[in-house]
């Protein structure tokens, strides 16, 4: 008899465990209630890497006469900004549908819950109930926006993340409230598209736990946009107020804007999973894991969001494949291998985007550890100079005795793509002299990489 698997949610995590699971032979049934692929991923990140593409369109246009064009001004269309959103995660939800049924996947549409340690409750959408046993389990729901006591978001004036892809219109002022990855984002986009943005930053930089030199560029050209920064501000309400919304911050300062958008994290989906039916732990709405993505109860895994791990699509894709190379008893294979969190690389799209991966020199610092930090500016390269584009750099860090490479920084254009050099090094424990001796293409902005290695 098939191992008889199922997976809750049909995010990056459920659709990668469910079609790996199915080509190791497992009997595979996935519930979604919205969209495969996932609200977070096709809702939040896809339209927002979209609608930031389109701005940086924008801004190339009109900065071209570095590139020894005459200078013109596009103006946005919003109904086909949402049309180009649209046909985007409609093809990749699409694709992923393929996928599926590819592997005979049985997609449920509809919710589901645990009932007992072997047994899930699907809801369908037109209200149908059934009852499905299962050998294994996977809680792959998700998270949403936060959204605290003190705001009550309306979708036009006052939004959430979700309610910006587009917005009903483009602001002509934005004050966006919380200044981690997802703000940074947010700011960077409007402002591409020609908004008035103000930024509550509560601490006393934005992104507060990167390298601050990052951040520092980031603000610097924040500041160069006309975006005005409110640092050690916490906000402690917003409201609409006539034809303008105010956000108050808890040291008297006060912001009308026509719009404000919250962006101060997520909580993850696990309220109604039922999940005490089955005796899986639950720490502050998450489901912890062990090195195999394994709840509390074994046959019960966790992946993505609600694991409570790195919230990136990329580390829920690859917990979802070692979930079900675990599963069906593959973890002696010699191409398995545990999932290594902290060499996971991470991009911040903005404009220069900011990607890291590793040990930060700030981290490295706080331990007292000894490395060796080489940093490299990509006006240094002749690259950079063609794309009229020379911001940024690449901080490189390494260990000083072995050369072995632990982390790094870039900040630039293209570094989202630039970072897996860097990420690859981490995860093979290359070192320095193996990444200086690669021939790489010139002129390339990759070459960058390879100065700060010598």
């Amino acid at each position: 008899m098939a191992t008889r698997f199922i997976v809750i949610g049909g995010g990056p995590a459920g659709v990668a465990a469910a079609t790996h699971a199915a080509r190791l032979g497992a009997e595979v049934c996935l519930i979604e209630r919205d969209v495969i692929g996932g609200a977070a991923h096709l809702w939040d990140c896809i339209p927002s890497k979209a609608m930031i593409a389109t701005g940086g369109a924008l801004s190339f246009l009109q900065r071209s006469e570095g590139m020894g064009l005459e200078t013109v001004t596009p103006h946005i269309d919003t109904g086909n900004l949402s049309d180009r959103l649209a046909s985007i995660t409609g093809h990749l939800a699409n694709a992923n549908n393929d996928l599926l049924s590819s592997q005979n996947v049985n997609i449920i549409r509809g919710t589901g819950r645990l009932v007992g340690p072997h047994l899930v409750e699907a809801t369908l959408e037109d209200g149908t109930v059934q009852n499905l046993e299962a050998d294994y389990v996977l809680l792959s729901t998700g998270s949403r926006p936060r959204v605290p006591d003190w705001c009550q978001p309306d979708g036009q004036r006052i939004l959430t993340t979700r309610d910006a892809y587009p917005p009903p219109e483009i602001p002509e002022h934005l004050t966006v409230v919380g200044s981690g990855v997802t703000g940074v984002e947010f700011v960077h986009m409007f402002s591409s598209l020609g908004s008035k943005v103000t930024l509550i930053v509560s601490r006393q930089h934005v992104l507060p736990d990167k390298d601050p030199e990052v951040a520092y560029e980031l603000e610097q050209n924040f500041i160069d946009r006309g975006v005005k920064l409110l640092k050690g501000a916490r906000s402690e309400s917003i409201e609409r107020v006539d034809d303008k919304v105010v956000v108050k911050c808890d040291d008297g300062r006060v912001v009308e804007s026509s719009h404000a958008l919250l962006a101060i994290g997520s909580i993850p989906n696990s309220d109604k999973l039922n999940l005490e039916a089955a005796g899986v732990e639950v720490e502050w709405g998450y489901v912890p894991i062990n090195e195999h993505s394994q709840s509390n109860v074994p046959h019960i895994y966790s992946a993505g969001d609600l694991s409570g791990k790195l919230p990136l699509s990329s580390v829920a894709t690859m917990q979802g494949r070692k979930i079900a190379e675990h599963m069906m008893g593959v973890t002696n294979d010699q191409e398995h291998r545990y999932i290594s969190y902290s060499t996971a690389a991470s991009a911040i799209f903005t404009e220069p985007e900011i990607a890291d991966v590793g040990v930060s020199q700030a981290e490295a610092f706080s331990q007292g550890r000894k490395v060796r930090v080489t940093k490299v500016p990509f006006s240094s390269q002749a690259k950079a100079l063609i794309n009229d584009d020379p911001r940024g750099f690449v901080k490189l860090i390494s260990d000083p005795a072995t050369g072995v490479v632990l982390g790094g920084s870039i900040v630039g254009r293209h570094a989202a793509e630039l970072i897996s050099i860097i990420a690859l090094c981490v995860q093979n424990q290359l070192t320095t002299a193996d990444l200086a001796h690669t021939l790489f293409v010139h002129p390339t902005l990759s070459e960058t990489l390879l100065e700060a290695a010598e």
